[in-house]
């Protein structure tokens, strides 16, 4: 564990510094067409000022977009005393629950560490699981947070999706830009422009299955280890599985932070192959196989 924390903390540095390259990079590009070297000064700073703002803000976009709400412990009783006698279990700090009324059952945790983390769970996980289910499932968001998963799947979403909004910024003015003049580097540029517009969903879900299928085995496992019974996450992912019901909102870029795919799944479909989350049945396999 003390690996993986280890290890997650070093990603996010790398993954920080890779997004201020290719921030940086796409300024380049622009001043040397325009041939005004500030522009490479204020793509930098564009770069760096986003990069904070999804270490610090990240996990605000995150649960804003899956329209969240905090609670307090008047206000669910039996989620909240769930959530603080795990963390009291685990040794961590309780961090902030959030509802989102959905009935669709998932739950994702987010923040950048331990002590400015959120645990999110929709009303139909709340409802349709039993005890043992759902504190397997809030092991298994918690596991995220103690290994710092959190950070750097939180950093994802505002990094990649900066680069996408970056990248066709940069085709579309370039588009417009040759076609005003007719300078030899525009299509050249235009075509670069097109390049990393191609690219930019391509390599975000790249990075997403990086950040993301590895951990949730992970994440299983040590929530395991925490409740000391695997048998109850593997039932609960086995009823997510069976009901299989996307959430009213999902969206690609909160995917990767779920405990299971917020699209309806289906069997044998190509897409799947580039699902965020590894095969339900896989996972419940290795759940079930520790208890043996």
């Amino acid at each position: 564990m003390y690996n993986e924390i280890t290890s997650n903390k070093r990603r996010s540095v790398i993954l920080i510094l890779i997004f201020m390259a290719v921030i940086t990079a796409i300024g380049y590009f622009i001043s040397y067409y325009y041939n005004d070297s500030s522009l490479v000064i204020f793509a930098f700073i564009i770069s760096l000022g986003m990069a904070l703002f999804g270490y610090y803000q990240g996990d605000k976009v995150a649960l804003s977009t899956t329209g969240a709400h905090e609670i307090q412990k008047q206000d669910n009783p039996y989620v909240y005393r769930m959530v603080e006698n795990l963390c009291i279990t685990a040794g961590t700090p309780c961090p902030k629950v959030y509802i989102i009324n959905d009935p669709a059952m998932n739950a994702f945790a987010t923040g950048r560490d331990p002590q400015h983390a959120s645990i999110a769970l929709t009303t139909g996980i709340i409802e349709k699981l039993t005890n043992e289910e759902l504190e397997g499932v809030i092991a298994h968001e918690l596991s995220h947070i103690r290994n710092y998963d959190i950070r750097l799947m939180t950093l994802v979403i505002v990094l990649v999706g900066t680069i996408s909004i970056i990248a066709n910024m940069f085709f579309r003015g370039f588009g417009r830009r040759s076609s005003d003049d007719n300078k030899s580097g525009g299509g050249i540029l235009a075509i670069i422009g097109l390049v990393l517009i191609i690219l930019s969903p391509i390599i975000a879900n790249l990075i997403k299955l990086a950040v993301s299928r590895r951990r949730e085995y992970l994440a299983d496992a040590s929530g395991a280890l925490l409740t000391r019974y695997p048998e109850g996450l593997a039932k609960a992912l086995e009823k997510i599985a069976t009901e299989n019901q996307p959430l009213q909102r999902a969206s690609d870029a909160t995917a990767h932070l779920f405990i299971a795919s917020p699209f309806a799944e289906k069997k044998h479909s190509l897409k799947n192959l580039f699902s965020t989350h590894p095969p339900i049945a896989d996972r419940i396999a290795k759940l079930r196989n520790m208890g043996k």
